[in-house]
């Protein structure tokens, strides 16, 4: 507690809560409690959408929906349970949660447009239902609250404080959610969908939850605010205008950020309200939605990121104006001796709870067509258990393919896959991390907008209410991913975006993030593509002591001299099967090879050249 207080943010906070608070003893006018209640309710919705919008990069138009929704379930509970108004606004979250859940569970396969279009629907169908509904809803003639019996004299102050306090315990569970794994792993489904659910992170169910949060504090909203207005019309309710408002509130504040849809409340409402008193008559709704696609324009085009991005963009840029910057540093090498030993408990990567006398990956007879083109035709080979197995082939062979059926991006058209003795064929990619199977990709594949930290820390072993609380930044969790960023080179790299990161270092950095899931084996895509000898040497001397630890390597490089002097056996794929298997000695003299892939003016290594 001492050491939040001990932050100017901090305190900036707490005056302003204390502020909002003295409002209305202070300033007797409603106009202004009035205008601040709607602040609030935007800013509720806002800070609502921006859990789904913002972490996870779903965009809902149907937000409002769970309003509606919130504020019928508190008038209907509040009538036939004959109790207050305010004791049924739980309720109102209770049913905007479940209605999350079934919307949740009947779109978890859709995303992008396609998200965006079932959730406007699902709003546009819930103001019909509610418009034709008429022997619950009262149709178009709307449902009415019981008049509040409290004093005149307090006008809209139980209104106005429970809508504060509504919105500072959605600001925290807001907070909460960013500062946890759970959090980060949301954000990581925002940056790269697939990539997430190869590191363990079970994306529908996250995604359910990031859902069923977003709308429960919007359905409480809805009940205090029907009750606020006395009278429920559900053309109002249930209006797509409500939906674009609390987005352009959190675009205009900094989608993504914490505070950002509260300053896009705070600037949007009393500007709406704003021009609803400038503009009148007839042609009033035009000008204001001129006025409106003025602002939203500027923010486009000037601040694209929102208003707290780019102001916190801008600072750091001038902070920092001048100084050399740490992604410019060279990385020491492990014959430098500038990285750390490997974890100890990585050596936990190599238990087994099968025959251990068995390979580790048994690939048997897969084959894999696009339309008339076979990339594989009965591919099969294995992979030994504590091996560095290297696995080349020409462009086209089947390589990249086959690494895909192995982490479960793609599903095998014949044959099958044996990891650890179990069939894995019918398992998906987070499934297939909780294995102990682990990947990096050809083209390095990160969540750029996450620290180095956040990446690492973002592979989950299994899904655990425990491990989804953990915080993301502090624990036993981030002691294990600052220990994988020391062992790489890149511990002074934590708090740094990976996007800003050399390709060579995030290539570090997404090794780093594989070996958090103690994997038994990494397969490697191409680790010495794309960058210079200094980090091919430091990449080598991670993938020895790795392997010293227990971990098992399935390597795909065209840097022929790394993979002969690296890896212990080798396989080779050629017209979508492997025609060649053995050591690095046995295939680079094989005439298979040489005439498939090597070519005949292909040298092999001797001597000195072949041992160091």
């Amino acid at each position: 507690m001492k050491a939040i207080l001990s932050r100017p943010r901090a305190w900036i906070v707490l005056a302003g809560v204390a502020a909002l608070t003295a409002v209305p003893p202070l300033v007797g006018d409603t106009y202004y409690q009035n205008m601040l209640i709607m602040v609030f309710l935007l800013a509720i919705m806002a800070s609502g959408w921006n859990i789904m919008g913002g972490y996870t990069g779903y965009i809902s138009l149907g937000q409002s929906a769970f309003l509606g929704v919130g504020a019928y379930t508190t008038a209907l509970s509040a009538d036939w349970l004959s109790i207050s108004p305010y004791l049924a606004a739980p309720l109102g979250g209770v049913t905007a949660g479940l209605l999350a859940t079934v919307l949740g569970l009947a779109t978890y396969r859709t995303r992008g447009i396609a998200f965006i279009i079932v959730t406007f629907a699902m709003l546009a169908l819930l103001g019909v239902v509610a418009l034709n509904w008429s022997s619950v809803t009262n149709g178009s003639h709307g449902l009415s609250f019981d008049i509040p019996t409290w004093d005149i004299a307090f006008a809209n102050w139980p209104f106005y404080y429970l809508l504060l306090l509504l919105l500072a315990l959605t600001l925290l569970m807001s907070w909460g959610i960013r500062s946890t794994r759970f959090g980060v792993g949301l954000m990581a489904i925002r940056d790269d969908e697939q990539k997430a659910a190869s590191i363990g992170i079970n994306t529908p169910v996250y995604k359910l939850a990031g859902f069923i949060a977003s709308s429960v504090p919007i359905g409480i909203a809805g009940g205090i605010y029907g009750y606020y207005l006395s009278f429920l019309d559900p053309r109002a309710m249930f209006s797509i205008v409500t939906s674009i408002t609390l987005v352009l509130a959190a675009l205009l504040g900094g989608v993504g950020t914490l505070w950002g849809p509260v300053l896009g409340a705070f600037l949007v409402e009393p500007f709406s309200q704003w021009t609803n008193y400038q503009f009148t008559g007839p042609d009033a709704g035009s000008w204001r939605l001129v006025l409106f696609g003025g602002v939203l324009l500027v923010v486009v085009l000037f601040m694209p990121r929102g208003i707290i991005p780019e102001v916190q963009a801008r600072l750091r840029k001038a902070r920092t104006a001048g100084t050399v910057a740490l992604s410019g540093r060279r990385l020491a090498t492990v014959a430098d001796g500038g990285t750390s030993g490997a974890p100890e408990w990585l050596t936990l990567g190599s238990r087994s709870t099968v025959d251990t006398s068995k390979p580790l990956l048994e690939v048997n007879g897969v084959g894999k067509s696009f339309g008339g083109l076979h990339v594989l035709d009965g591919c099969s080979l294995t992979v030994e258990r504590g091996s560095i197995t290297g696995l080349i082939g020409p462009n086209g062979s089947g390589k990249t393919t086959l690494f895909n059926i192995l982490d479960g991006g793609l599903r095998a058209d014949t044959g099958g896959v044996l990891f650890d003795g179990k069939p894995i064929d019918g398992l998906n990619r987070w499934e297939r991390s909780h294995r102990g199977l682990g990947r990096t990709h050809q083209l390095t594949r990160l969540f750029p907008r996450l620290t180095a930290l956040e990446n690492v820390v973002a592979g989950v072993r299994g899904l655990s209410l425990s491990g989804l609380r953990a915080p993301a930044m502090t624990g036993a969790e981030a002691a294990k991913g600052q220990e994988l960023l020391d062992f790489v080179g890149l511990g002074d790299y934590r708090a740094q975006p990976v996007g800003g990161l050399s390709y060579g270092q995030q290539k570090l950095v997404e090794l780093a993030q594989v070996l958090m899931l103690e994997p038994a084996l990494v397969l490697l895509d191409e680790p010495a593509g794309g960058i210079n000898p200094t980090q091919i040497e430091q990449m080598v001397g991670l993938i020895r002591e790795l392997n010293r630890a227990g971990t098992t390597f399935l390597i795909v490089e065209h840097n022929m001299p790394m993979v002969l002097t690296l890896c212990g056996s080798v396989r080779v794929l050629a017209g979508g099967y492997c025609i060649a298997s053995g050591s690095p000695q046995e295939v680079q003299s094989d005439p298979l090879v040489l005439d498939a892939y090597l070519g005949a003016d292909f040298r092999p290594l001797q001597g000195t050249e072949a041992s160091s």
